[in-house]
């Protein structure tokens, strides 16, 4: 079954791509890091835009959960119980929506360092810093909690961000939101 779009896919990969570049060529290739913040930059902003009027599965209210949903979820997850589910988990979509922030955080302070008002600025420094080092942290969970998922409903949601297709489910927790 269809589940991930073609634009949200490409989105995907871009990010991921530009911030691993971004964090790769930090004080080394200054016109590399700047060039992949801002490609990071239009990502989120997109992602953003494509999250208000997206397809289904890349819609935020279709997928964002309050917070005791999340932590039921990681609950049942622990406890080996935890429901699959077609588009985002609890746990993904929450993730999802921390990256995007700090991508943002981490983007928007590194483009603040080049205008004349916040250049030299220590707190914006340090903001960027910090906001990019929890950025490839946060990405290491994503990626882990990827493989552990795949792992645990014998799935490969690496591929299935690849292709955009997915088992179609058949428990209501499955099935896509209308």
């Amino acid at each position: 079954m269809r589940v991930w779009d073609a634009p949200l896919r490409v989105c995907h990969w871009v990010l991921a791509l530009s911030v691993v570049t971004a964090w790769l060529s930090a004080n080394i290739y200054d016109s590399l890091h700047e060039a992949a913040g801002y490609l990071a930059m239009g990502a989120v902003a997109f992602r953003i835009v494509w999250g208000l009027t997206g397809t289904t599965h890349a819609r935020f209210r279709n997928f964002v959960r309050p917070p005791g949903v999340v932590l039921r979820y990681l609950r049942d997850l622990a406890h080996g119980r935890a429901a699959r589910h077609l588009g985002h988990n609890p746990a993904g979509a929450a993730m999802a929506l921390v990256l995007l922030v700090m991508v943002a955080t981490s983007t928007i302070t590194g483009w603040m360092q080049l205008t004349y008002t916040f250049f030299g600025v220590t707190w914006v420094e340090v903001l960027h810093t910090w906001s990019s080092h929890l950025v490839l942290a946060l990405a290491l969970v994503h990626v882990s909690g990827v493989l552990v998922m795949s792992l645990l409903q014998r799935e490969n949601l690496v591929r299935a961000m690849v292709t955009g297709r997915k088992a179609a489910g058949d428990r209501p927790e499955e099935t896509p939101p209308r």
